[in-house]
């Protein structure tokens, strides 16, 4: 009789739980699933972390998707309950439907695909794969898949890999049709809820509609015909006729997608969004941003250096300078009497400085001083406003000639450093960064020394050791940042014992990148405390911020660090 009961309370429990398991995760079938990569991982009330914590789960297990916001993805739990995880901590795995299994074939829709040797980011590169590229898929297991193309064979993310064909549907518009859209939007690979999460909209982007049919309409996105509800588009403020101005410059977004903020710098409030191959006239620009209209009637700023223009810009001329400023990018800047660094110092200038523009002497501009008194300031230590050409600082190369300067990329071989949040690695970075000024140093004429010129591991002992062994005028460590919190951003330079290097390679890079200024400070490192010679470190911007990553990877801010570093230790080898 005993067990009769116990029987009876047991079926009972487990129809409850059954039943409120069934309640937690209506979405599951649709959103597909995410496991943990983190260990004792908050969940939050709500998606940011300023909601309180409401459960904890743990490295490897596995929750379904109810929804997702931005970076944060809801997840069902036991019980009924839900809540929300930094999606940073996690690894999705596609619903079931989000990969054709018969597909034999499929499309790349990142610009740069890593290929592993194995389904999983811990395993090693086997080579990479551009955007359209055709791939044939052999298997597939959680959320990677197998692939070949030509020779190269390995596994990828799902998530970047189209396959299959969509649904039919009615005949597509052939004219493409401009909308704007109305709210945060999520762009998938098929009109469907089921469709593969691809990326998002925010409110105020203007996209193109190539097409609509049963509530969903089709856009270019990464370079893909991708889907996006229509329910979410205002298609009666679109530009039918959008005029240009012939006398402006003209531009098209190179990157897939691109921010417009409402003010020419990363600190600008996010007001919309431009995609790629998109083209806007420049209305003005402003160190290195350029300011667009958007959507009708509004106009923000982008980074100008993902922008191709179709037009030059006209060189500086008298005409041009008229009510233009100048503001002075350098503490102690010096303001001369006569246009060249024979005049001699009237007043010294301060960073933020401003001052009207007269005239343009060769390089230097004649700027107005207060009491009615003029003086001249070298163009390429100074910002001009409006959207005239900057003067590039002459050539640096006299003070660098054959002096000894050992770079040194950091990471390397099984020390991949931060891996970034779109999966760039450190190492790889560093490196590229490192030899963009090699060779900017070599045709110098300077005497240049790599710690590594490869993928392979260097010791921090034999880092330093080639600093004392070649006998360095400067030691330079070159690496890029990552953090928690994924909004920090900026650059960082350390010194161990004297500043004066790191202050030159500082202001200097500051001042061709315009990213945010997080000082130079000190830093206990090896390869500084260590070292006997002239060092500095250099931390370029954080890999963990998903908008600097894209900022840092790029070919502008490559060079632009290059020039920077090699303005600057020119700088430093002139006045030390």
């Amino acid at each position: 009789m005993l067990n009769n009961k116990m029987a009876a309370i047991f079926l009972c429990l487990l129809l409850i739980v059954t039943g409120s398991i069934q309640k937690a995760w209506p979405a599951e079938a649709n959103n597909g699933f995410v496991t943990i990569t983190a260990s004792n991982l908050n969940v939050r009330g709500g998606p940011g972390l300023s909601y309180s914590v409401v459960s904890k789960v743990n490295k490897g297990e596995k929750y379904p998707i109810l929804k997702q916001e931005g970076d944060w993805i809801k997840i069902g739990l036991s019980a009924g309950r839900e809540g929300w995880v930094a999606e940073w901590f996690t690894s999705k795995e596609a619903a079931s439907n989000d990969v054709n299994p018969s597909a034999t074939t499929g499309i790349v829709t990142a610009d740069s695909l890593r290929v592993r040797t194995g389904p999983g980011t811990s395993y090693s590169l086997a080579g990479s794969l551009g955007n359209g590229q055709t791939v044939t898929i052999i298997e597939a297991t959680g959320s990677w898949l197998k692939i070949k193309v030509a020779s190269l064979e390995g596994w990828v993310s799902k998530e970047y890999i189209r396959t299959g064909a969509s649904p039919t549907m009615s005949q597509p518009k052939t004219q493409q049709t401009e909308a704007v859209v109305t709210s945060g939007l999520n762009v998938r690979t098929s009109p469907s809820l089921s469709g593969q999460l691809v990326g998002s909209l925010v409110k105020g982007s203007r996209v193109a509609v190539i097409s609509q049919s049963n509530g969903w309409a089709q856009i270019q996105f990464n370079g893909t015909n991708s889907w996006v509800s229509s329910e979410y588009l205002d298609f009666a403020n679109q530009s039918q006729n959008n005029p240009t101005n012939a006398s402006l410059p003209q531009a098209t977004v190179t990157a897939s997608t691109l921010s417009v903020r409402d003010s020419g710098s990363l600190n600008g409030k996010l007001v919309g969004q431009v995609l790629k191959g998109q083209k806007f006239t420049i209305l003005e620009e402003s160190n290195k941003w350029v300011k667009i209209e958007y959507q009708t009637g509004k106009t923000g700023w982008a980074a100008g250096w993902f922008f191709e223009k179709s037009q030059n810009y006209a060189p500086v001329s008298q005409n041009s300078l008229k009510g233009q400023t100048i503001t002075v990018l350098s503490n102690g800047t010096n303001i001369r009497s006569e246009a060249g660094v024979h005049g001699s110092v009237v007043q010294r200038a301060n960073n933020g400085d401003s001052f009207e523009v007269i005239d343009l002497s060769g390089e230097w501009y004649e700027i107005r001083l207060k009491g009615g008194k003029t003086g001249y300031v070298a163009g390429w230590i100074v910002s001009l406003s409006g959207s005239s050409q900057q003067i590039a600082k002459p050539d640096a190369g006299v003070h660098t000639k054959n002096k000894k300067i050992v770079i040194d990329p950091g990471h390397g071989g099984n020390d991949s450093g931060t891996i970034g949040t779109r999966g760039t690695l450190e190492k790889e970075l560093t490196l590229s960064t490192a030899k963009l000024l090699y060779n900017r140093l070599k045709s110098s004429g300077a005497d240049v020394y790599m710690t590594r010129f490869s993928d392979t591991y260097v010791s921090l002992a034999s880092r330093v050791a080639t600093s004392h062994q070649q006998n360095a005028d400067a030691f330079i460590s070159i690496h890029y940042d990552s953090i928690e919190d994924r909004n920090v951003r900026g650059m960082t330079t350390y010194y161990y014992s004297n500043p004066n290097l790191a202050k030159e390679l500082h202001s200097s890079i500051i001042n061709k990148t315009k990213l945010k200024n997080r000082d130079v400070r000190y830093g206990n490192y090896y390869v500084l405390r260590e070292n006997r010679q002239n060092s500095a470190l250099l931390e370029l911007g954080y890999l963990s911020n998903p908008t600097e990553e894209i900022l840092v990877t790029s070919k502008q801010y490559q060079r632009a660090v290059a020039d920077g570093l090699f303005e600057g230790l020119a700088r430093y080898l002139k006045t030390f």
